[in-house]
């Protein structure tokens, strides 16, 4: 390996980019409302979306900016929680990492910048829209620079496996999705949410650290891939009657399922997510066990649909997995608050 620069420590970054009282105040006001929907003590449903990577500040600040508008006229009924996804998985490692990696998608990678252009990201999105992002844990190590400004995280399929990610999960204080592993185990999630709700000691960024747990760790269910590489949705009810029974018999504190529409769900044929928000919606009202587990969707959604290839420069289309466009995901967003 070759040590390229020294990046900047935690303190070091939240100095140069410190977040507001009246910022913290809003953030921590959305991190207890998400928190209180988890406990059933609040009947209002999540919506975790927004584009698959958070790859341009202008765009997606725009797409946060029309999400506000939409959110004061369905306050009652949902929270919306912007996607901020500032790192990228890859299957096969190669690819665009994320804008930690590259802050400008069509320039060399620089995580020093990244870091900084990570945490201005969600500070803009907070400071001038009122909307604490979420953002995936790709790298544990991340979280200490912005665990003041945002108000949910998510374990990603590849990760939920991980020790790492799990000790760090149960340090984290905002309410933390653990995605099922691409071949479908349940058990796995399951097992990931353990480790997450119990406290841990273990290493992190060179301390030796002491974790609570986090009660709030909880299931999204993304679709699995079988040996043959198909995808094989896990929304449908059969599905979800199937994990609840598994998830009940846990005993873990404030079970509850959020349900990626995207990814294995939709065959990753993004268009699909709004037939399968309906199909959910209706298995909600039909079944009283599923309303009461199932809290939120995690849509992927940017200003224009589809993908495109970097160096295209379409304004508010995704470099990564394929979204759906705003209209399309305006009019979804008023159909799911009409049938919470």
């Amino acid at each position: 390996m070759k040590f390229i620069k020294r990046l900047p420590s935690k303190e070091e970054v939240l100095a140069e980019q410190p977040l507001s009282l009246i910022s913290k105040k809003k953030r921590d006001t959305r991190v207890r409302e998400i928190k209180d929907v988890l406990e059933g003590k609040d009947d209002r449903f999540l919506l975790i979306i927004g584009p698959c990577s958070a790859d341009s500040e202008a765009s997606v600040c725009e797409y946060v900016e029309r999400l506000a508008l939409v959110q004061e006229k369905v306050k009652d009924k949902l929270i919306l929680i912007p996607r901020i996804y500032t790192n990228k998985p890859r299957t096969t490692g190669a690819g665009y990492k994320g804008m930690a990696h590259q802050p400008d998608p069509n320039k060399e990678p620089d995580i020093r910048q990244g870091i900084r252009a990570i945490r201005q990201i969600h500070l803009r999105v907070l400071m001038d829209y009122g909307l604490p992002g979420a953002d995936e844990m790709l790298y544990p190590d991340n979280y200490s620079y912005l665990a003041d400004v945002f108000a949910y995280n998510a374990v990603g399929a590849r990760s939920v496996e991980n020790q790492q990610h799990r000790l760090t999960s149960s340090g984290v204080d905002v309410p933390i999705g653990m995605k099922n592993p691409t071949s479908g185990d349940f058990s796995v999630m399951l097992n990931a949410i353990n480790a997450a709700q119990q406290g841990h000691r273990f290493i992190y960024r060179g301390y030796e650290v002491e974790s609570d747990g986090n009660p709030h760790a909880h299931a999204i269910l993304r679709g699995a891939v079988d040996s043959h590489g198909r995808n094989l949705p896990n929304y449908h009810y059969e599905d979800l009657i199937h994990f609840i029974h598994m998830y009940e018999k846990s005993g873990f504190q404030n079970p509850a399922i959020v349900i990626d529409t995207n990814h294995a769900n939709s065959m990753k044929k993004h268009d699909e997510q709004p037939r399968i928000a309906k199909e959910i919606m209706f298995t909600r009202k039909y079944d009283p066990n599923i309303r009461k587990m199932v809290k939120g969707l995690m849509i992927e959604s940017y200003l224009v649909g589809g993908t495109q290839k970097i160096g295209e420069n379409v304004y508010g289309k995704s470099i990564t997995d394929p979204c759906l466009g705003w209209e399309e995901s305006e009019e979804l967003m008023y159909y799911i608050a009409d049938n919470v």
